[in-house]
């Protein structure tokens, strides 16, 4: 790999350019330079490894391998065949623009470009879903993604800690500030009682996948040590006097904590390719947006593929093996391979992707939020870039009888502020959805436009002229 220092380094031309360097960026580019293709990798981290292997490459922890477990590790070889496979990577960029014609705006270092690649391969993963309940946005509340990025790259574990939600990432955490010797102080699970015998046609499936053995030995070290409230479906965090008071199950009993920790699953990274124009495919399951693809990753627009958990929640060893496929597509794609010999060198990979499937029906429908859950609380703030709450935008939708999310954006302005909706989308989708008596999927989704992220007007003003582009793409 060749670490880029600025985006003036960015080549004139590339065969294909990956957004994100997590487990599926990382893959594609491997993949993709060991057939000859020139490659690019774009990534807003510091250093490749994405969420699931942040911080891996300089891990603080490693002499403590057995806290974040052998999953964590496993990454150790994807990451040294990217850091040698010879791609060009640029860290800390944002990518805010892309087109169906595959024009792709990236800024880094108050510096903003535009860039053509033939082929792009959307490697953007996934991000936690929004958990609107009263008091998620006060001081010492934070997702537990965001407490498993302190732990991996400083070390870091929050203190008098009550777990909240549910999901494989807050049982994991759990175990990883046990193994830490910071036990939770609480683990206070949402999902319905009732919802393991709903879902029990699904259970032979999930023991006979590559996570039943090792899922359930973690659900048991934690219930052994870790006192779990089951099934409450009324959490709301208060302040006072210094410290948060975690209510649960309707306000049976208070909690006193420093720090809260919100879970409530994941769901598709999908700003980019949504704004690129890919069509995109409501998963009732799940109850989230992804893009529609193809089994190599394709989708709807020529040049354009998404691999990994930013096209459905599958896992970071299904997401290496997605980018794999995307990459060799690529190849196929750019006239360098044959589609029968892709076919041949992609059969061991689809085989490998079938096992990982296995199970992942039971874990999305046992850990889905319940629609109640997906809108939120009244009281809570349902944007907080805009400090919407929830009975705001209640009241507008009955009030301004809003056909959609767009519609109800003018009235409210959710989904105008920095993050581009990503913490208010499903939340909104769904409020609209309740109110109409319709499905998420019929009341659709914001129209994202470019830029995906903020840009400066020093970023914009930095961007070469079409003048001066031409120039460097006529240049000897």
């Amino acid at each position: 790999m060749t670490l880029l220092q600025d985006i003036g380094a960015l080549a004139e031309i590339y065969d294909v350019a990956i957004v994100g360097a997590g487990p599926a960026g990382m893959a594609a580019a491997v993949t993709a330079r060991a057939q000859g293709l020139s490659v690019v990798v774009l990534d807003r981290g510091f250093a490749a490894g994405g969420q699931i292997y942040r911080g891996l490459g300089n891990s603080p922890l490693a002499g403590r391998r057995d806290l974040l477990g052998p999953d964590y590790w496993k990454g150790e070889a994807l990451l040294d065949d990217f850091l040698g496979c010879g791609a060009d990577a640029l860290h800390q960029a944002s990518v805010w623009y892309l087109d169906a014609s595959r024009c792709l705006g990236v800024s880094q270092g108050g510096a903003a470009r535009i860039i053509a690649p033939r082929h792009v391969i959307l490697a953007t993963g996934a991000m936690e879903r929004p958990m609107p309940i009263p008091g998620w946005d006060l001081p010492g509340v934070m997702t537990a993604g965001a407490a498993q990025i302190l732990l991996k790259t400083s070390a870091l574990v929050a203190s008098d800690a009550v777990l909240v939600g549910d999901g494989p990432l807050l049982w994991l955490l759990a175990a990883q500030y046990l193994a830490a010797g910071v036990p939770p102080k609480a683990l206070i699970t949402t999902t319905p009682r009732r919802r393991l015998a709903q879902v029990a046609g699904a259970i032979p499936g999930f023991l006979a996948s590559p996570y039943a053995a090792k899922g359930l030995a973690l659900l048991w070290r934690v219930r052994r040590q870790v006192r779990v409230l089951d099934g409450s479906g009324g959490v709301e965090i208060r302040q006072h006097a210094g410290r948060l008071q975690v209510r649960h199950h309707g306000g049976a009993e208070e909690i006193g904590a420093d720090h809260v920790l919100l879970h409530q699953g994941v769901v598709p990274e999908v700003n980019l390719a949504r704004a690129a124009g890919c069509p995109m495919v409501w998963q009732a399951t799940s109850g989230c947006w992804a893009p529609q693809v193809d089994a190599w990753g394709n989708t709807g627009l020529t040049g354009i593929a998404v691999a990994g958990d930013g096209a459905g929640i599958r896992g970071a060893e299904a997401a290496a093996v997605a980018g794999r496929l995307a990459a060799r597509e690529a190849t196929r794609a750019l006239g360098v391979i044959t589609g029968a010999v892709r076919d041949a060198q992609s059969a061991a990979d689809i085989r490998a992707l079938r096992r990982l499937q296995r199970g992942r029906d039971f874990l999305d429908r046992l850990f889905a939020p319940s629609p109640s859950q997906r809108a939120g609380s009244p009281e809570a703030m349902a944007c907080r870039c805009e400090e919407v709450t929830g009975a705001t935008l209640r009241r507008a939708v009955a009030e301004t009888r809003a056909a959609g999310p767009n519609q109800l954006k003018a009235y409210t302005r959710c989904g105008m502020g920095p993050c581009q909706g990503r913490l208010c989308g499903l939340t909104v989708g769904e409020v609209l959805a309740q109110h109409q008596g319709r499905s998420p999927a019929e009341v659709g989704y914001f129209r994202l436009r470019p830029p995906v992220f903020p840009l400066s007007l020093a970023e914009m003003a930095s961007m070469p002229t079409l003048e001066e582009e031409e120039g460097r793409a006529n240049r000897p």
